[in-house]
């Protein structure tokens, strides 16, 4: 995991990711939102957390762009392929990534921030382990955090945890 100059087009894909984030929680949901972009720059495949919405705690946007990318794209399209997201990816959304061959990811915050940032909120842990992308799918190019865009979705994930019945970490 590195943070690394982004150029404005990396830019704007973490902040449509961030924007799905927001939609989700203006949805009720966790603030987690993602893109898929191929080689050429082109948006493939948007998607926002469900967890909340459904009740299925595998509804992580990560996830579902894996899920999609296997079923429509080659493996050679799918190496050349980008997930922007706004959270780092958990060890499912990691696995997933990995195991459908995805290229690159660049996330806006890291697990560990927000581990933090719940902790600070007196949230209980999740019910899986936090690890780093690179822990659980090693060898992946992973980018991040993305500093200009901490303080908005630490906003989010606080909005969250202070409504009234919130319920999960």
């Amino acid at each position: 995991m590195t943070t690394v100059p982004l150029t404005d087009a990396e830019l704007r894909h973490v902040a449509r990711a961030v924007g799905l984030a927001g939609e989700a929680l203006g949805a009720g949901d966790e603030p987690f939102g993602s893109v898929l972009v191929n080689a050429e720059g082109e948006v493939l495949r948007e998607a926002r957390n469900l967890v909340r919405t459904t009740g299925d705690e595998t509804q992580h946007p990560e996830f579902e762009l894996a899920r999609w990318a296997a079923g429509h794209l080659s493996p050679e399209e799918r190496s050349t392929c980008v997930v922007y997201t706004s959270g780092e990816h958990c060890p499912m959304c990691a696995a997933a990534h990995g195991w459908a061959g995805l290229g690159k990811i660049v996330y806006a915050h890291s697990s560990a921030e927000l581990t933090q940032w719940l902790g600070e909120l007196g949230s209980a842990p999740p019910p899986v382990r936090p690890l780093g992308i690179q822990e659980v799918a090693p060898g992946l190019d992973v980018r991040g955090p993305v500093p200009a865009f901490t303080e908005r979705l630490r906003s989010m994930h606080r909005d969250l945890r202070t409504r009234a019945g919130s319920r999960r970490p």
